[in-house]
């Protein structure tokens, strides 16, 4: 990537959105920051610039298309054409359906979903225009298989996933030189575990195997690079689940009953004073900025093999080639 690219990041401070900025940053790029917390904006800021890149800082909720509009007005004005658009940001409610309220399924849905449908707006009435331009949906396992406690945010990752494909065949059919691609990501040790609405007796944690947002933001980037491929699969644990899914998904209801409540939870009680950033952002509590990673640094993997495989298919399936090749003609010449 060239420093004359203009990058967008929602959700930008913190977890996978806060890492992907410091990434896009490191190549030089411009990048704008969106998200809702003042601190962490700034915070954010420091270290793209650090990184090399040069940041733009806009307090934005994105459940609010006309602020999200706005937004990318303010980024085309100060920092050029956006070029990459990446949606990242969200929120949720960790507890059973029944104890979620209508107010708040809306709120998540209005973040975790109408968010991404508002950036994709802001920036393709931008790169239609242009007829280039390449927009990165920040997906999850999650888009496919549902799992108990987390109804709201696996409604809004659904729905993005059959937003996306939508879009991406009206741009198929169009011809156009507008790129979407979607990222589906594991578990991530982010911050979100500290601040979302929860009504566990116990901690929230990812489900393990949990990986570093940097091992998310290399994937991102490389979508941003790559982004004729429809979606990229990140960690084991997102190919096996889907896997799964896709062969016995009764099978896999059944054990998520079963486990899909104890995995979600540390063995902590929950404080019931922690922040809770569905309304309002989490950061700023006495100057508080959360930082790129959760609390789960001694349980979290830095490299994902499965990550550099989607990334290589046509390397192995060149060595795959060859080496069924190699044994027919072992088995041809034992013939012969």
């Amino acid at each position: 990537m060239s420093s004359s690219q203009t990058v967008v990041v929602t959700g930008a401070t913190a977890g996978i959105g806060r890492a992907t900025a410091i990434a896009f940053a490191a190549e030089g790029a411009r990048v704008a920051l969106l998200a809702r917390g003042q601190d962490g904006l700034e915070g954010v800021a420091r270290e793209v610039e650090a990184a090399g890149g040069h940041p733009l800082t806009l307090s934005v909720d994105v459940a609010d298309a006309a602020a999200v509009e706005e937004a990318a007005e303010t980024v085309e004005a100060r920092l050029g054409p956006i070029d990459v658009w990446v949606n990242v940001a969200f929120t949720s409610v960790f507890a059973p359906f029944h104890e979620i309220t209508a107010d708040e399924f809306r709120r998540v849905t209005e973040v975790s979903y109408l968010g991404f449908v508002h950036g994709t707006m802001s920036a393709l009435k931008r790169m239609r225009a242009r007829d280039r331009g390449t927009i990165v949906q920040v997906g999850s396992a999650l888009a496919y298989r549902g799992i108990p406690l987390q109804s709201a945010y696996c409604g809004a990752k659904h729905a993005i996933q059959g937003f996306n494909e939508s879009l991406r065949c009206e741009l198929l059919h169009e011809r156009s030189h507008v790129r979407v691609t979607m990222v589906q990501m594991p578990a991530v040790n982010t911050p979100q575990f500290g601040w979302v609405l929860s009504r566990l007796p116990r901690h929230a944690q990812p489900v393990p195997p949990i990986y570093q947002p940097e091992v998310a933001a290399r994937a991102v980037v490389y979508a941003a690079h790559h982004p004729r491929r429809r979606e990229y699969w990140v960690g084991s644990s997102t190919a096996a689940t889907l896997a799964a899914n896709a062969i016995v998904p009764g099978l896999l209801d059944r054990y998520l009953g079963r486990t899909g409540y104890d995995s979600q939870q540390t063995d902590q009680p929950r404080d019931p004073d922690q922040p809770v950033n569905l309304w309002n952002p989490a950061d700023g509590r006495d100057g508080k900025d959360f930082g790129t990673h959760g609390i789960f640094d001694g349980k979290s993997k830095d490299r994902s093999v499965q990550l550099w495989a989607s990334h290589h298919h046509g390397l192995l399936g060149a060595v795959g080639a060859a080496v069924v090749t190699a044994g027919l003609g072992a088995w041809a010449r034992r013939s012969s």
